[in-house]
């Protein structure tokens, strides 16, 4: 999302290139952002940055929307400065943690100007979705990211719930949004399928603010004006539901962060939300349980990690599959035991007249000359047999003997 040559996102906004493709200044495309949908449907201004469905809205119509907004929105300044030192001096010896790389895959993702730390509860969003669209978000399997943090739930959470902000017990998902400055998030709406409201944010380092209803453009990188845009001090806690969480989009502008800046989101994950499966790894099964009979293998079976019930009903199927070709091979051995080639009736004339095919118990009686495997013996069967016809010519007619078909499908 940042453009090359720039450190600072809002170095970017004031560059003074403009849009110079009528498709994207035209177009009514819509492009999936980081987390959530982001309309392309731009037309752009004098000033380059684009203009979004709510500045055609009347004034009327301007102060209904904001006071809509303004009901789902609670804020309160709770932590001290000392407070907030401390806390803040935990958010360091995270990105310590993680850049030691002492944290699980999930745990950390990073991007230009902005890292983000999942505790407790990680999902997919943005270009890590297989499918793209809102609904598509999905939880990670349990224990792909790292639990909360203690001093988490010490430092932060336990204020919350003395202050009645959230009941205790409400909250099991934190996320840790660590913004450099020019660092944004572009508008989108936290996934109600995934998480329950309120979401609640405590910001740390500095002052910035949360807007609503902005537009998102790229190459170069524009925002349109905010519908509202509401300061957020360091150390206040704001809690978003109904209108302003479900609406509404909210966002983290570039200019708006003018120093360092760290959020903590705490969510409550939804006990429905939809899951990724586990991944499957053949032959592993989960810890304590195993299905193999054979002693040597249960005696690791408790040093297995979980992966599992997947995996047991894979290699059934793959049983089936190996019996059902097995039958088939059987019985194909059995049509093939009856014949034999025409070269061995050939080598053989002295005794016999026939001009097809014979028994094949002379041929597994004699150990000089062993029958070919069931695909080579159909090959020199068919060939023997096409070069015999086209020698003799006989007219058709009864024949002592009986001529055994071959089925096509051996041709190949």
């Amino acid at each position: 999302m940042m453009a090359a040559g720039y450190v600072d996102l809002r170095e970017k906004l004031l560059s003074p290139h403009r849009f110079h493709s009528t498709s994207q200044s035209r177009g009514h495309k819509r492009a999936y952002s980081e987390e959530g949908y982001i309309s392309r449907d731009v037309h752009v201004s004098d000033h380059g940055a684009p203009r979004s469905k709510y500045d055609h809205q009347s004034l009327s119509e301007r102060e209904e929307e904001l006071r809509k907004i303004h009901t789902g929105i609670r804020q309160r300044r709770l932590f001290s400065v000392e407070e907030c030192e401390k806390i803040e001096a935990k958010i360091d010896e995270v990105v310590v943690t993680a850049n030691n790389g002492q944290y699980k895959k999930h745990t950390v993702d990073r991007a230009p100007l902005r890292n983000k730390y999942f505790f407790g509860e990680g999902y997919t969003y943005g270009s890590q979705l297989e499918k793209r669209g809102p609904g598509m978000e999905r939880l990670y399997p349990k224990g792909e990211v790292d639990e909360v943090p203690g001093w988490v739930h010490e430092l932060v959470v336990k204020p919350l719930c003395d202050a009645k902000i959230v009941p205790k017990g409400f909250i099991n998902s934190a996320v840790i949004n660590d913004y450099m400055p020019g660092g944004c998030i572009v508008s989108h709406i936290d996934p109600p399928h995934i998480f329950e409201r309120p979401i609640v944010s405590v910001s740390f380092f500095s002052d910035s603010a949360l807007s609503f209803g902005c537009k998102f453009t790229f190459k170069p990188i524009r925002v349109s004006k905010p519908v509202l845009c509401l300061p957020i001090d360091r150390g206040c806690v704001t809690a978003i539901s109904g209108y302003a969480a479900d609406e509404i989009t909210h966002c983290i502008r570039p200019q708006d962060v003018v120093k360092r800046r760290a959020v903590i989101i705490l969510r409550r994950v939804r006990d429905d939300a939809p899951r990724l499966g586990p991944s499957v790894e053949p032959g592993v099964g989960p810890p304590g349980e195993c299905k193999d009979t054979d002693s040597d293998s249960n005696s690791d079976c408790k040093h297995k990690p979980y992966r599992t019930v997947i995996a047991h009903s894979k290699t059934s199927q793959e049983q089936k599959a190996q019996r059902k070709n097995s039958i088939e091979e059987s019985k194909s051995s059995k049509i093939f035991s009856k014949v034999v080639p025409l070269s061995k009736k050939r080598a053989n004339s002295s005794d016999s007249s026939s001009g097809t095919f014979e028994s094949s118990s002379d041929s597994e009686s004699s150990d000089s000359d062993p029958s070919p495997p069931p695909m080579k013996l159909a090959r020199q069967t068919a060939a023997s047999s096409h070069s015999h016809r086209d020698k003799e010519r006989k007219p058709r007619g009864k024949s002592s003997h009986r001529e055994v078909r071959l089925p096509k499908t051996h041709y190949r």
